[in-house]
């Protein structure tokens, strides 16, 4: 039992207490904020605004810059969706969940190229692209952000992105060292699967639903 422990848990050796419950504290956060994307309530920002920035200060630290950017965008995007979110299309409803539209699947296409190429210029810049982790790393930077602007207007293809994330998330945190991230990136595995489902549901009754606060 003491190897199975050593072998998901023995790299919090070397890490301090506090930044192993900032570690922990940040995936809580990260769970409610992608629990609360799925139940289609606004409370996905706040939260995730709290994760998001307990992640960029334990990224810095910890040098990886592509995973820091994406937590960077997402506060950025979490304030974008914050508002978007809430804005009234008419006197009493607000912006509803809806399919991405022709030209915003041409931004999405837009973001993701940007991003990869923004995100090799940036490991370059810093002599970081030295192993196979930083092409990995680069292409669910780019997956994610496309998946953060898609959530925040409300388009119900925003979980796509996420599952595929997700998935390739599990295995290169857990390479990385971060057992605990590399849980929550499993656990959002299957809440952005139930959360596609729930909305495409939400999506099919063709009824403008109200904001849940």
């Amino acid at each position: 039992m003491s190897h199975i422990f050593e072998f998901f848990f023995g790299q919090y050796d070397m890490y301090s207490t506090r930044d192993i419950v900032l570690e922990i504290t940040a995936v809580v956060f990260g769970f409610l904020s992608v629990w609360f994307s799925k139940q289609n309530k606004i409370w996905v920002f706040p939260t995730g605004m709290i994760s998001t920035a307990i992640f960029v200060y334990l990224l810095v630290k910890w040098e990886l810059l592509g995973d820091m950017m994406i937590n960077v965008y997402y506060f950025i995007m979490s304030v974008y969706g914050w508002y978007i979110w809430t804005r009234k299309v008419d006197d009493t409803h607000v912006t509803p969940i809806s399919r991405a539209t022709r030209s915003e699947k041409k931004i999405s296409v837009y973001i993701f190229l940007t991003t990869l190429l923004f995100v090799f210029i940036v490991y370059k810049f810093f002599d970081k692209w030295t192993s196979w982790v930083a092409y990995v790393d680069t292409i669910t930077t780019a997956i994610f952000f496309v998946g953060m602007w898609l959530m925040a207007r409300r388009k119900l293809e925003n979980w796509i992105f996420w599952i595929i994330g997700d998935i390739i998330s599990v295995p290169l945190y857990f390479h990385k060292g971060f057992t605990f991230t590399s849980l929550q990136y499993f656990g959002f595995t299957f809440i952005a699967i139930f959360g596609y489902l729930a909305w495409k549901k939400n999506l099919n009754k063709s009824v403008t639903p109200t904001q849940t606060v």
